[in-house]
């Protein structure tokens, strides 16, 4: 079964069933929150979609982005991503990952639920897809 691994340089700190999955945080600058959803495949992620509560530092809203509910939505136009390389420190607060499939439905937790706190000896964590026994 298709699933999600998070890790670090190939060791597996946890695996999570996943076809689909959104990431989210809040700009440790701007405080202001950000949300991508992809779509797993046995290539790698498929960015779907992505919403952003405003403009600033690095984070500049795309011209084809329609405000809807609040938040600017838009397509992201990208190459297939293999494997997705997060900074992941204590001072920036802990990401939200909602993961679902068929099997498992959805759930929505921090990244800490499923690999701890945020620490500065380890500030970044890896995100790829892999086979998880069912």
């Amino acid at each position: 079964m298709l699933g999600l691994c998070l890790g670090l340089a190939g060791t597996i700190w946890a695996q999570v069933p996943a076809e689909q999955m959104t990431l989210s945080w809040t700009h440790t600058i701007e405080k202001i929150r950000w949300a991508e959803d992809y779509r797993l495949t046995n290539e790698g992620f498929i960015l779907e979609q992505a919403r952003v509560k405003g403009s600033g530092a690095g984070m500049e809203i795309p011209a084809d982005a329609v405000l809807k509910d609040g938040s600017w939505h838009y397509k992201p136009h990208l190459p297939i991503l293999p494997m997705l390389k997060l900074g992941r420190t204590p001072e920036a607060g802990d990401y939200q990952l909602c993961v679902s499939s068929t099997q498992a439905g959805q759930q929505c937790h921090s990244m800490s639920y499923w690999v701890g706190e945020p620490t500065t000896e380890q500030p970044s964590i890896e995100l790829w897809g892999c086979d998880i026994p069912s």
